[in-house]
């Protein structure tokens, strides 16, 4: 078991790991694999858990979890969605709702507290004004009471988490798709976290899929098929990668982990191998000419973090 470097988490006191697993898709192939990825996860050290009610993954963890000790893990969930009664989900970022989110996670996990709780995605539906006025001050009425460690939130819009910064006392956000091998627009908005002292989770390292999986005309990008201007990229980043012998998949785990602003990195898996291959992966050995190449042919910014180079994370 890998014993892996941890931060503390703003003021809360609250230790993370280096490295998490992302639940979203652990149940993609069933229960039986799912309760795998997880069993696997806390054998090689990785003891940092993040799901959601949208994930529909939360009754597979609390399975999972039966008879390992709760102070042993850290679990992350999420608010902002409630189930329709037809197998979907409504926003609700009501305190009420907020509530009511965590007492059915609570009860699917099979555990009486989470140690981080998030809005979630409330980019998606323009929910800003209910999230920031009627869901924060209900994780922050959560947090002083000691129910929950640390609030933050979860989306893919670097925007509108910098100004959830600036109107509330969060302690950390998780950024999905925004800093990758593939996109940084998130740079500005990575620096004032980080001098501000707020933790900041990787999600989305791989853009949901054509940075794991190189291009093709099924690749997942955001989501979605991928757009031609992104497969364009993706395959200059492949050829860059061919030329190295380096991995792809290694490439784009270790580009984000070397920002000294992340506090986390959460790549998720579907299949248990992919929990050992994501450690495989950041353990390569990259040359630094592979990642100066990638700055000479302006696939990343300049002004990133390689690894390797001063200021990024050892």
């Amino acid at each position: 078991m890998t014993e892996f470097p941890r931060q503390s988490l703003a003021q809360t006191g609250l230790e993370v790991p280096r490295i998490a697993l992302g639940c979203a898709h652990i149940g993609k192939n069933g229960r039986e694999e799912a309760i795998g990825i997880v069993h696997s996860a806390l054998e090689l050290g990785i003891d940092y858990l993040d799901s959601a009610p949208l994930y529909k993954t939360e009754e597979y963890i609390g399975e999972a979890l039966q008879g390992v000790p709760r102070d042993s893990y850290t679990m992350a969930t999420k608010i902002g969605r409630l189930p329709d009664g037809r197998g979907g989900f409504i926003f609700d970022y009501s305190r009420d709702g907020v509530l009511r989110s965590l007492e059915n996670s609570l009860k699917a996990l099979k555990i009486d507290r989470v140690d981080i709780l998030h809005i979630h995605d409330p980019d998606v539906d323009d929910k800003y004004e209910e999230a920031l006025h009627q869901g924060y001050p209900a994780l922050d009425e959560l947090r002083s009471q000691g129910v929950v460690r640390a609030i933050g939130a979860g989306m893919n819009e670097w925007e509108m988490e910098l100004d959830f910064s600036r109107a509330g006392n969060f302690d950390c956000f998780l950024l999905a798709g925004r800093y990758t091998l593939l996109e940084q627009t998130a740079m500005g908005a990575l620096q004032e976290w980080r001098e501000r002292g707020i933790g900041v989770f990787a999600g989305g390292i791989f853009n949901s899929g054509i940075l794991a999986t190189g291009d093709s005309e099924v690749a997942s990008y955001n989501y979605e098929v991928a757009p031609p201007h992104v497969r364009a990229k993706a395959r200059e980043l492949e050829r860059v990668c061919k030329s190295h012998q380096v991995p792809l998949n290694a490439a784009a785990i270790q580009f984000v982990w070397a920002h000294p602003a992340y506090t986390t990195l959460i790549p998720g898996a579907d299949r248990v191998p992919q929990v050992a291959d994501n450690l495989r992966a950041l353990e390569f050995d990259i040359p630094p000419a592979f990642w100066q190449e990638l700055v000479e042919c302006g696939l990343v910014d300049a002004e990133a973090p390689l690894p390797g180079t001063p200021g990024a994370w050892a």
